[in-house]
């Protein structure tokens, strides 16, 4: 009965072993490459609207697509709140500067643009709904064809997994698009 006992036990102990190691972030690595697994809670940069910003405003936003992290900041800084993001899939789909909300909308629709017909035609419009791309909530901003908005797919969050746009989890971006009004200043980085 000991011996059984102990087997079970060692069996354990080597199992906890093998499961922590391969948790260690500095040990995972990517399948290709052979470069360490970059883990995004850990990656995440401390922004200060200070820093890319003269004034407030209506509020802020920095999004930083090297952390995958949104900062937004209200109109006297006196809330600030951190999002994980999901961000574009490629530099060529990275836009980065000064832009600002210009208009919102819960319940959007999506129209593929003509690069993403290209690189799948077989993309439809999709209206609102448990399907649509952006998700329940979406911010447009003054360039075309870029938002911030949600996603029902919470596997892209943390992830380069948009067409250029900024992404959140549902309920954050309905937290989100609850406290920023039109007007507010937006970095993308």
């Amino acid at each position: 009965m000991s011996k059984n006992t102990f087997t079970r036990r060692a069996a354990l102990i080597a199992g906890a072993g093998v499961v922590a190691s391969l948790a260690t972030p500095h040990i995972a690595v990517a399948a290709t490459g052979g470069e360490p697994v970059r883990r995004n809670l850990s990656g995440w940069r401390k922004q200060d609207w200070r820093d890319h910003f003269d004034t407030l405003g209506v509020g802020a936003i920095i999004a930083d697509t090297a952390s995958r992290a949104l900062h937004y900041w209200n109109s006297d800084a006196s809330d600030y709140r951190v999002y994980p993001t999901s961000v574009p899939m490629s530099e060529e789909l990275t836009k980065r500067g000064y832009t600002e909300v210009v208009r919102k909308r819960v319940g959007p629709d999506w129209t593929p643009t003509q690069d993403m017909l290209k690189r799948n035609p077989e993309l439809k419009y999709m209206p609102p709904g448990p399907g649509n791309p952006l998700g329940t909530h979406a911010m447009y901003l003054s360039w075309p064809a870029y938002l911030i908005h949600g996603t029902h797919d919470t596997r892209k969050i943390g992830r380069p997994s948009s067409s250029g746009c900024i992404g959140l989890y549902n309920e954050k971006i309905e937290e989100l698009f609850a406290i920023t009004p039109v007007g507010t200043q937006v970095l993308i980085l």
